[in-house]
């Protein structure tokens, strides 16, 4: 059995039901979250487990076998940094000590495309030596720090550690109103949103190909590495939304002349022969379908 903690938020559950799709038994954990998506209702174990609990934590594997872990349990900011990272932190060195453990084959875990931030290069690729850099979010900042936390702690251990450095995803249980991508809202609203123009995007990959993606990375029989970028590796414009939404924005880019960074997929393609299902045109029409009867 597979174990993805934080199994019921966005990322966490299209990670499940691909694993799912691939014939494998999943268990997921929630904290706060309870309601079970449709695509999971009946196929998946539910445990509700605050991971900052050790001894709760460890004693998951007393009642599953757990072959691998995927670590995607996270918390958001408040008025002190210090309760998130140290909420944050827990989680993932009791998911380390589970793995450790458990003598689990693979353990992968969340990173970011943040940890990026000040390489000029486009695409951004694995390969890149990461940047000291002024960071704009609490997330990005741990999230940098995940990646050597976790290879240091699995060293020696058995435990192959699989580093996931996810792009912007979106799609079906995003929050409607991010702050990290403003696509839910211009599809939500299906109008044009202040300060989005036609030229600008980036980086973006549709949940259930990014959930596709990691469950690959924890079933595939050899990976060669032990960071992979997760999205769809290639550029989007936020124009191509606003085609496929029939609305209009303003032309050209909101800070002038440029291009927008966006991941490379090659190892994670290589590796594992992913690639992603859904185009803009896609995405948009399952999520709008998927928006009829779901709240987010």
């Amino acid at each position: 059995m597979i174990l993805v903690t934080g199994g019921l938020g966005m990322i966490g559950a299209h990670t499940a039901r691909a694993l799912l799709d691939l014939g494998h038994d999943v268990a997921v954990t929630a904290h706060r979250r309870g309601e079970v998506p449709s695509f999971l209702a009946g196929r998946v174990t539910v445990e509700q487990l605050d991971v900052t609990d050790r001894d709760a934590f460890l004693a998951l594997g007393e009642r599953h076998a757990i072959s691998d872990i995927v670590h995607l349990a996270g918390s958001i900011p408040g008025e002190n940094p210090m309760d998130f990272f140290r909420t944050d932190t827990a989680g993932l060195l009791n998911a380390l000590d589970a793995a450790r453990t458990w003598g689990v084959r693979r353990f992968a875990v969340a990173g970011s495309l943040g940890v990026y931030l000040g390489r000029p290069e486009i695409p951004w690729t694995e390969d890149l030596a990461l940047p000291t850099a002024a960071l704009p979010h609490l997330i990005i900042a741990y999230k940098k720090a995940v990646e050597p936390l976790t290879t240091h702690s699995l060293a020696g251990s058995g435990v192959q550690p699989v580093v996931l450095r996810i792009g912007t995803i979106w799609g079906p249980l995003v929050d409607p109103d991010s702050p990290f991508c403003p696509i839910p809202r211009l599809v939500n609203a299906a109008s044009p949103s202040p300060g989005l123009h036609t030229g600008d995007g980036g980086d973006v990959c549709y949940a259930p190909d990014a959930g596709r993606a990691i469950a690959l990375l924890t079933t595939a029989e050899k990976l060669r590495h032990d960071t992979y970028n997760v999205s769809s590796g290639r550029p989007f414009t936020y124009g191509e939304f606003a085609e496929a939404l029939k609305v209009d924005l303003p032309p050209g880019r909101a800070n002038g002349p440029g291009e927008d960074p966006y991941l490379d997929i090659s190892r994670l393609t290589e590796d594992t022969g992913f690639q992603p299902q859904f185009d803009i045109a896609a995405s948009v029409a399952d999520y709008v379908e998927w928006r009829k009867d779901n709240a987010r």
